[in-house]
């Protein structure tokens, strides 16, 4: 896949099938567009052009909500979407003045100009431009005098997968890992920096890495613990994450660390992914430090049974 981080890198594409949007996570329902995407390209002997925003244009348009927190990165939507096979990435930046381009303008600039689009696919009632005027419709009466055609997904072909980025994010920010993966299509992630840590979890057999999240804008689940894959220099391990507050120690503040099965190596400013397969329990506060020993056992026990059932797939 090439990417273009601006209209002037475009090269000219003889046959463009093109799709714009967002594409937070990159989910089933997003995977359902590209499908088609890539469908009409193999059938018009294309190549497909994605055009995502960077920043987030909510990020852009509300800048005072703090609440928004993404799904992927863009370095991460970038390797998504080269995995769905798609040929051109366009990431346009998403400024104030663009949010204003009517969609007539985006049309004529983005679409036809500057990409001389072919085949425009959609999803069911997307909506571009200002104030969101552009739709399906305001497409289709723009598309025969520009010399493109467009095409919806089906409503029932979005609709039924029930998906959506907002869906995602509050499944996650309910600790249910489980019900976001059935959403993306795989597990949530995102990779943080090792830091030096306290190193309290050494005196009770269960040493940790602390983590530091160096994109701030990326969701982290909600305080729980964990069953996890940390993906460390392309291989894979075991492990169970604790995100929390740390009630049984004092001093402490909010962290987020991994217990790493059958681990010992120095893993300090080495940056590593984190890979969430399922919730083990709530964060509790313990009476001692044995106490807590003795639960970290019996989590990493249900650790270890949850992700045999649920193997990663490399």
């Amino acid at each position: 896949m090439k990417v273009y981080n601006s209209i002037a890198e475009m090269p000219q594409i003889t046959n463009a099938v093109v799709t714009q949007g967002t594409f937070d996570g990159v989910h089933l329902a997003h995977q359902q567009i590209l499908k088609r995407l890539k469908q009409i390209a193999n059938e018009t002997n294309g190549e497909t052009v994605l055009i995502t925003y960077e920043p987030h244009p909510r990020m852009v348009l509300f800048p005072d909500d703090h609440g928004l927190k993404l799904i992927s990165s863009l370095e991460e939507k970038i390797a998504l979407l080269a995995q769905q096979g798609i040929d051109h990435l366009l990431i346009l930046p998403f400024t104030i003045a663009f949010s204003r381009w009517s969609s007539l303008q985006f049309i004529k600039s983005i679409i036809v100009d500057a990409i001389r689009t072919k085949h425009l696919v959609i999803g069911y009632n997307h909506r571009f431009g200002k104030n969101r005027e552009g739709s399906f419709e305001h497409l289709k009466s723009y598309s025969s005098a520009y010399g493109f055609d467009v095409q919806e997904i089906p409503a029932q072909e979005i609709a039924n997968l029930a998906i959506s980025s907002t869906k995602i994010r509050d499944a996650l920010h309910k600790s249910n890992c489980k019900l976001a993966k059935q959403y993306l299509g795989y597990h949530y992630t995102f990779s943080a920096l090792v830091v030096m840590g306290k190193q309290l979890g050494r005196q009770i057999g269960f040493p940790t890495a602390n983590l530091h999240l160096t994109d701030s804008d990326k969701i982290v689940p909600a305080n729980a613990v964990y069953a996890v894959y940390i993906e460390i220099n392309e291989q894979f391990y075991k492990g169970m994450m604790n995100i929390g507050n740390n009630p049984s120690i004092p001093g402490k503040a909010h962290s987020i660390e991994v217990h790493i099965f059958d681990f010992n190596e120095d893993l300090y400013n080495q940056r590593i992914r984190v890979h969430f397969v399922d919730k083990l329990r709530n964060e509790l506060q313990f009476n001692s430090l044995e106490d807590l020993k003795t639960q970290l056992n019996k989590d990493k026990l249900q650790a270890i049974a949850v992700l045999e059932q649920d193997p990663y797939e490399v």
